[in-house]
């Protein structure tokens, strides 16, 4: 293979040497203004969107992936007249512009690059306020948009010029055609021979976005995520009985290996109606907090306090955010590789929480006060075994002053939807809700609207004379960060007053409330380094080289995107069961099978555990990534950080890393092949 490789440059490299023989370099330049112009500019446009989002200055990989691209959709403007090769060349230019673009923005808010298959959701953009989607958009992601109007204004230039039309007396355009797909062939070859085994898995799975664009830049992986997702329309054609076998074993194995016993939270939740809380971008860290003595979030630290709290849960999120979490908290399935479940993958059948417990007698509902549309959340809630889904078109909006954000305020929301819940607790003996919560969803920009809490730091100071007066630093006004947690403290509230009016109407005497935040708040590592090297004394920020300084880098970044999880009864205060703080490693997937023992219902597919009958827990992200107790394992990079004190074999780091690759593939197959409607025909 390498032999053949080897073969393949020296052929290539003899004729792109024979054909440049014949023109001097130039000569080339002056009669090729407009094509040159066309690749510069849109190589330095993936480099430059590179730099901003992942902070990678140079990958020569990457740059190479990038010309094979731009010289093979340029080549084809050689096969008309040169006046006419700025109509086929800037059409190009605006879609990588595009392309950019796009992904700069769901970068800056996702810290992941966007998928072809979601411009399908597209319209969701058209359903938020204008200040919202302006709020998406950064000065540096501006900077993208400048290829386009490079090339105009050379375009322009050329044609005062005449260029082309002397261009157009010596130029072979066939010729031009065929030299530079040669240029694009030795591109494609170079990506090619240095691919490591582990680059085709990765293109051909999809799920570590970071690392292919880093590795095949930013077009590349583009043009291979718009063939994966519209692959995903047809693979369940084909495959199936592979696919079938693959799952069936796997969980043949899970069966075997996984501790089944009953344990002390058995059935402990039995008979209980649960309302669950899915809170927007509410963080683990933000229950750490606190401004001018005043906590955060004073109400979930005191329903943490008093219920079971788990202290170190991560979301699982893909590019679907907010709707791959609901997926996988209800299902114990990672996100779909390709798209997101909630839009590409609708029409399945799901073994879900909604789906057990209404087969178990229980109503289920879920409420949020946007569009039900948002997410194909309409169609996707019935899919997942809700009876109803009270979407905004259930709630009055007559009053502007209760608008905030995206939508109705969270109090507001929590407030309308008290008289529905309490029309199901009398109409059923049993109910499971989820209440999506909206306010504290990006980008934060209604700061008065959010209330009084400040996080500005205050301090006293006693002057020459004796007097002492209060100075206030602004520390994290103003900031993007200090709005989110202004947004945060503002969902706190609601959450307790839910909770305050809950008990008034006698709605908790026989109720579980469960809490989770949806994924973290995806705010830049720059954000957080203010925050920790911010001196209090002078009003400034640490330089990097004091001692003082906190460095946020990846580690700590992904680390920090913990979200809390908590199960909360009236009484729980008084259960030693039920009030206690579990410090494990925990994932999104854990959720279902640990909430199944707790109200004694059973389940085929989970991909996750009960927290309570695993000790070695490994939590598998959808990119390949994974944490256990002991470390955090970097798939991109192939590289690891062990937690303090641990001791991590190389063969406990290899089965983790096959785990991971298991679970990401076994969940895929059941999502694209309809496996678990598959299996219980079979059944049947």
């Amino acid at each position: 293979m390498k032999l053949k490789i080897k073969n393949m440059f020296v052929n290539t490299y003899n004729k792109i040497k024979r054909r440049t023989r014949e023109i001097s370099v130039i000569e080339y330049i002056k009669t090729n203004v407009l094509f040159i112009t066309y690749v510069i500019i849109n190589l330095l446009n993936s480099w430059i969107l590179r730099i901003v989002t992942m902070g990678n200055y140079f990958s020569i990989k990457a740059m190479i992936s990038d010309l094979a691209f731009i010289f093979v959709l340029g080549s084809f403007a050689y096969l008309v007249k040169p006046k006419k090769q700025y109509r086929i060349l800037m059409p190009l230019t605006i879609v990588m512009t595009l392309i950019c673009i796009v992904n700069a923005i769901y970068y800056e808010n996702y810290v992941s690059f966007a998928s072809f298959s979601l411009l399908s959701t597209a319209s969701f953009l058209g359903e938020m306020d204008g200040s919202i989607v302006t709020g998406l958009i950064k000065l540096k992601d501006v900077l993208l948009i400048l290829p386009p109007i490079i090339l105009a204004l050379v375009h322009i230039r050329l044609k005062k010029k005449r260029y082309y039309e002397k261009v157009e007396k010596i130029e072979r355009g066939k010729k031009r055609f065929i030299n530079t797909a040669i240029l694009a062939t030795f591109a494609i070859f170079m990506t090619i021979s240095l691919m490591k085994s582990s680059d085709y898995s990765r293109l051909k799975k999809q799920w570590n976005r970071e690392y292919l664009v880093q590795r095949f830049g930013i077009y590349v992986y583009q043009l291979n995520d718009a063939v994966k997702s519209t692959e995903s329309k047809f693979t369940s054609l084909f495959g199936y009985d592979n696919a079938s076998k693959i799952v069936r074993e796997f969980y043949e194995e899970k069966k075997n290996t996984d501790i089944l016993e009953k344990n002390e939270y058995s059935n402990i939740l039995e008979g209980k109606n649960i309302i669950v809380i899915h809170a927007e971008s509410i963080m683990t860290h933000d229950m750490t907090l606190s401004f001018n003595g005043l906590e955060l979030t004073p109400n979930l630290n005191r329903l943490a306090s008093e219920g079971l709290f788990f202290s170190n849960y991560y979301p699982q999120v893909s590019v679907g955010t907010s709707s791959d979490t609901e997926f996988t908290f209800n299902t114990s399935l990672l996100p779909a590789s390709t798209g997101t479940v909630f839009v590409n993958y609708w029409d399945r059948t799901y073994e879900s929480m909604p789906n057990i417990l209404r087969q178990k007698g229980y109503y289920t509902a879920s409420m949020h006060a946007n569009n039900g549309s948002f997410w194909n959340r309409n169609v996707m809630h019935e899919t997942l075994g809700y009876d109803k889904f009270y979407a905004k078109n259930s709630f009055d909006y007559s009053d502007e002053s209760k608008i905030l954000g995206m939508g109705l305020s969270d109090k507001e929301f929590f407030k309308q939807s008290i008289s529905k819940i309490k029309k199901i607790s009398e109409e059923n003996q049993n109910y499971y809700i989820t209440m999506i919560t909206l306010t504290n969803h990006t980008p934060w920009d209604e700061g008065e609207k959010y209330g009084d809490y400040s996080v500005d730091y205050k301090k006293m100071v006693t002057d020459e004379s004796g007097a002492v007066t209060e100075v206030t630093l602004p520390y994290m006004e103003g900031r993007e960060l200090g709005d989110y947690f202004k947004a945060v403290h503002y969902a706190d509230s609601a959450i307790g007053e839910f909770i305050d009016e809950l008990d008034n109407e006698g709605l908790l005497d026989n109720t579980a409330i469960v809490i989770y935040g949806d994924h973290d708040a995806k705010i830049s590592k720059n954000e957080y380094r203010y925050f920790y090297n911010y001196d209090f004394e002078t009003g400034e920020q640490y330089d990097k080289d004091d001692e003082r300084y906190v460095d946020v880098d990846y580690y700590n970044y992904e680390l920090n995107r913990k979200v809390p999880f908590i199960i909360w009864t009236k009484d729980s205060k008084e259960n030693k069961l039920l009030n206690r703080k579990i410090d494990k490693v925990m994932g999104m997937y854990d959720a279902m099978p640990t909430l199944a023992n707790m109200l004694n219902f059973d389940y085929q597919y989970a991909l996750g555990h009960d927290i309570f009958s695993k000790d070695d827990n490994v939590v598998v992200f959808p990119n390949g990534n994974w944490i256990t107790d002991k470390m955090y394992y970097n798939a991109q990079k192939e590289e690891n950080l062990l937690f303090k004190d641990s001791v991590v074999t190389e063969d406990e780091i290899e089965n983790n890393k096959a785990y991971a690759n298991k679970l990401l593939e076994v969940s895929d197959s059941i999502i694209v092949y309809d496996l678990e409607s598959g299996e219980k025909n079979e059944e049947k």
